[in-house]
């Protein structure tokens, strides 16, 4: 009997330790398609009945830099989960950028809401002068050449949506300006 408890069980296959699941993790990293900046972060309260409920809206803009660029916004209890909401959302609302030589192919003024923003070509190598949530929109479009001013608000967020919309405005007109600039 006590030969039949030592031998080894016929059925039972033997498991690595490194088929577990323990210790780190070594493999490949999954490669992020676009660069997520957070813009803005707000507190929202809303008043109800048993008192107040908070929650976060988060602002996020995405892109690839080479020319395709997002604006989202998401909300929830969590930091973390409205962040998550606002990415998913930026990757609903792409837009493609037509790219000049790093800049945009003409000035253009564009308004949302209470915003104004001022869109001017810079020669190369004169980077990025604008402010506020422009220059992130900016810098994750692949622009890398470009005047612009904000009027008229203090919200990144309203911002933001103007200057996605002055940006989109100019994706009608995409193929005329490949054309042109395929020509010089």
């Amino acid at each position: 009997m006590s030969e039949e408890l030592v031998k080894p069980t016929e059925g039972k296959k033997r498991v690595s330790p490194r088929s577990r699941g323990r210790g780190r993790r070594q493999g490949r990293r999954d490669v992020k398609e676009f660069e997520e900046v957070v813009l803005d972060i707000a507190r929202v309260t809303r008043v109800v009945k048993g008192g107040r409920r908070m929650r976060f809206l988060a602002s996020v803009a995405i892109g690839d830099k080479k020319g395709r660029v997002g604006l989202g916004t998401g909300k929830s209890v969590e930091v973390s989960v409205a962040i998550r909401k606002a990415v998913q959302d930026a990757k609903k609302n792409l837009i493609t950028v037509p790219l000049v030589k790093g800049t945009i192919p003409f000035s253009k003024v564009a308004l949302y809401k209470s915003a104004k923003i001022l869109l001017m070509p810079a020669p190369a190598g004169t980077g990025v002068i604008a402010g506020g949530a422009f220059r992130k929109i900016a810098t994750l479009a692949g622009i890398t050449d470009i005047y612009a001013k904000s009027i008229g608000t203090n919200s990144p967020l309203v911002s933001a949506q103007a200057s996605i919309r002055a940006l989109k405005s100019f994706v009608r007109l995409r193929r005329g300006v490949e054309e042109e600039a395929s020509k010089s």
